[in-house]
């Protein structure tokens, strides 16, 4: 079974002298430092292989597969993600109102994921759809009647938009699709007489932001630094980059040996960040559980007020964060809460070989749906080769007991009568699970409902 590496499978890294230490240290701190950046780039980087572009929009028209290596996606919803680009001017996405049973639940990011507001029901639209106008980094102008104003940091970014499903059947996947369609993308200069927005399929095409943990990285941390202004917040990065070769206005061309220093860097950097990985899952959720959501209190409040906070900057595990996710949202809990766990009851990893059991009791406290999904451990993406990937409350068929309560079942052969409700898993690795909770009410927060660790079966 694949194990996950850890501190113990540090480098063997000797540097020749002191400078060499120096470009070791500098590049491991790049690493951690730039990893939501780099994750941004690889979208970029996707996006560009895909035949796509910024100030369109890419989106899948059913549920994704394992040929998504995103990290963490839900292959559960329709996703439908605008790619913005202020440099030549504010760029305008419009948002339908919900109708019905279709919404959108969403935030959009700039390129270091930092959320710049929500959208939909649980956004600052409050459903009714709306013109967010967004504006590159040191724009004056009042925005024009009829537009929110969302300033970026950034010059690009993004926007994760999901179109809600209600039951999961062919007729809600096609309603799902047709409503994300009718979000627009387009520079504000052109508001007049809007172009047409281009919207790029992406259901059977590779697609993948799993963190390259080679020179790769480096490449891409340059091509972001290259683009995007630095902030005052990370300006005491600039001498630390420019040491490991990047630089603004400069080409990142490494010799050989710095590239072997690099890349000793980064593997020694992924082993920790691994490490601090698990750290994210204290505290709890529930008490005596190991469910938690996968960010640490001090990160979760840096992410909603864009690290406003002079004594606060938690760069270690926003590092760790990243490594396993992209995206945030400017008010956790609203739209939408995860929970996350790597461990049994018995605090003992998944293994994909054995079979485990969540009970969820009857009544789970959300407006819109409740899914359960494994993932690879290692790269934090679909297992690859799976059926499927999840079970949740549009799942079709999902088995549910007399008292309304669900049992989902995690392994790489399914119980018997109980192939409705389980999620396979690769028996030669291990595996994660997250739990997603859209339109959480206040029950849920209140833990008057409450979830239990993942058991394992002896069969």
């Amino acid at each position: 079974m694949s194990s996950i590496k850890n501190s113990n499978a540090a480098s063997e890294f000797n540097p020749a002298n002191i400078n060499e230490h120096v470009i070791y240290g500098r590049a491991f701190n790049a690493v951690v430092w730039g990893m939501p950046a780099v994750n941004f780039e690889l979208l970029h980087e996707s996006l560009q292989k895909a035949g796509s572009s910024f100030n369109q929009i890419i989106y899948w028209s059913g549920l994704i597969s394992s040929k998504n290596q995103t990290l963490t996606p839900n292959p559960d919803v329709i996703y439908v993600n605008p790619l913005y680009d202020t440099s030549q001017g504010p760029v305008v996405l419009e948002i339908p109102p919900a109708e019905g049973s279709s919404s959108i639940t969403g935030s959009l990011d700039d390129a270091w994921q930092t959320a710049i507001e929500d959208i939909g029901p649980a956004g600052v639209d409050k459903g009714k759809g709306a013109k967010y106008l967004i504006l590159p980094p040191g724009y004056q102008e009042k925005p024009p009647e009829g537009y929110i104003g969302m300033p970026s940091s950034t010059f690009t970014g993004f926007a994760i938009l999901r179109s809600n499903l209600t039951d999961g059947s062919k007729k809600d996947l096609e309603r799902a699709v047709d409503y994300g369609r009718r979000v627009k993308i387009y520079p504000l200069a052109q508001a007049a007489d809007p172009p047409q927005t281009t919207f790029v399929d992406l259901l059977d095409v590779p697609f993948s932001n799993v963190i390259p943990y080679d020179l790769h990285f480096f490449e891409l941390l340059n091509q972001f630094i290259q683009r995007e202004p630095w902030l005052t917040r990370d300006m005491a990065m600039i001498d630390q980059l420019r040491n490991i070769g990047i630089e603004k206005g400069k080409t990142f061309k490494p010799d050989a040996r710095t590239k072997e220093i690099l890349n000793e860097a980064i593997t020694d950097a992924h082993a920790w960040i691994d490490d601090k990985y698990e750290e994210v899952f204290t505290p709890p959720f529930y008490n005596g559980t190991h469910w938690a959501l996968p960010a640490n209190p001090e990160v979760a409040k840096g992410l909603q007020n864009n690290f406003s906070d002079p004594a606060s900057y938690p760069v270690d595990s926003r590092g760790a964060i990243y490594s396993m996710a992209y995206f945030s949202s400017k008010h956790i809990g609203a739209g939408q809460y995860y929970l996350m766990t790597t461990k049994d009851k018995s605090s003992k990893p998944f293994d994909g070989s054995k079979l485990y059991h969540l009970h969820l009791p009857p009544g789970v406290p959300v407006k819109l749906y409740w899914s359960i999904t494994a993932y690879d451990r290692e790269t934090h993406a679909l297992i690859t080769g799976a059926k499927h990937y999840s079970r949740a409350s549009t799942t079709p068929g999902l088995q549910k007991n007399n008292d309304g309560s669900v049992d989902i079942y995690f392994g790489a052969q399914a119980l018997p009568g109980k192939e409705s409700n389980w999620v396979p898993t690769d028996a030669n690795r291990q595996f994660e699970l997250l739990a997603r909770f859209y339109g959480p009410e206040k029950a849920f927060f209140d833990k008057v409902w409450k979830m239990g660790d993942v058991e394992e079966v002896n069969i």
